[in-house]
C-alpha cells in the first residue's frame, strides 16, 4: 500500500481520538459534579456553577489556540493531515464557549434579558468575553464545505480572520475577570502572542 494510501486509512482513527480527547472536558466535569471526582481524583464541588464556568471556558480557550496553532505546525512539520483536524477543534471551541456562556445566562442570569444586558454594558470583562462568542458564531456556521462553495474561497478566508480578534477577547476577558493579576492568564496571553507571531510567519513564508 502506498504511503498516501496508509496516512488516509489513519485519518478515520485520529479523528476518533480528537473527538474522544474533544469530550473529555464533559467527562471531567460530570465526574467531579455527579460522581464526586471518582474517576479523576477530584474533591467535593462546593460550587458546581463556577466550576463549569471556569472548566468551560478554559476549554473553549485551549481549543481556540489548539485552532490557530494548526497551520504553523502543518508549515513547520510538513503533515498537512493536521489540517483536517482543524474544523473539528474550532467547532469544539465554539461548543465550549457556547456552554460557558449559556452556563452564566441561566445559573447567573436565569435567563433573564435585562439583567443580561446592563451586567453584559457594565462589566468590561463580560462584554469582551460576550463579544468574543458573538464573533465564533459565523464562524461556526460557516465551517462547512458548502459554505465555502457559496462564500467562495477569498470570502471564506476574510470571513474566518475573526478568529484572530476573538482570540485577543477570550484572553481579556481571561485577564479582566481576575480582581488581581494572576500569572495563569499571563501564561495564556503568552501562548497567544506566540500563536500569532507564528501565523504571522506563515504567511510571510507563503
Amino acid at each position: 500500500m502506498a504511503p498516501r494510501a496508509k496516512r488516509r486509512d489513519r485519518i478515520p482513527a485520529f479523528k476518533s481520538l480528537v473527538w474522544m480527547a474533544s469530550l473529555a472536558p464533559v467527562a471531567v466535569l460530570a465526574d467531579r459534579i455527579f460522581l464526586f471526582g471518582q474517576f479523576t481524583g477530584g474533591a467535593f464541588v462546593d460550587d458546581p456553577v463556577e466550576l463549569i464556568q471556569h472548566w468551560t471556558g478554559m476549554a473553549a480557550m485551549i481549543f481556540l489556540f489548539l485552532t490557530l496553532s494548526i497551520t504553523p505546525l502543518r508549515r513547520l512539520t510538513g503533515i498537512n493531515t493536521s489540517q483536517r483536524f482543524r474544523r473539528l477543534l474550532g467547532l469544539f471551541s465554539f461548543f465550549y464557549a457556547s456552554l460557558h456562556v449559556f452556563s452564566y445566562f441561566i445559573f447567573d442570569q436565569r435567563m433573564q434579558l435585562g439583567p443580561i444586558a446592563e451586567d453584559v454594558l457594565e462589566r468590561n470583562w463580560i462584554l469582551v468575553g460576550f463579544l468574543a462568542w458573538i464573533l465564533l458564531i459565523p464562524l461556526a456556521v460557516t465551517s462547512t464545505g458548502g459554505w465555502i462553495r457559496r462564500l467562495g474561497g477569498k470570502r471564506w478566508n476574510r470571513l474566518h480572520r475573526l478568529i484572530y480578534p476573538a482570540a485577543v477577547l477570550i484572553v481579556l476577558h481571561f485577564i479582566w475577570q481576575t480582581k488581581v493579576l494572576e500569572m495563569e492568564p499571563l501564561i495564556y496571553a503568552g501562548i497567544l502572542v506566540v500563536l500569532l507571531a507564528g501565523r504571522w510567519w506563515v504567511r510571510r513564508r507563503t
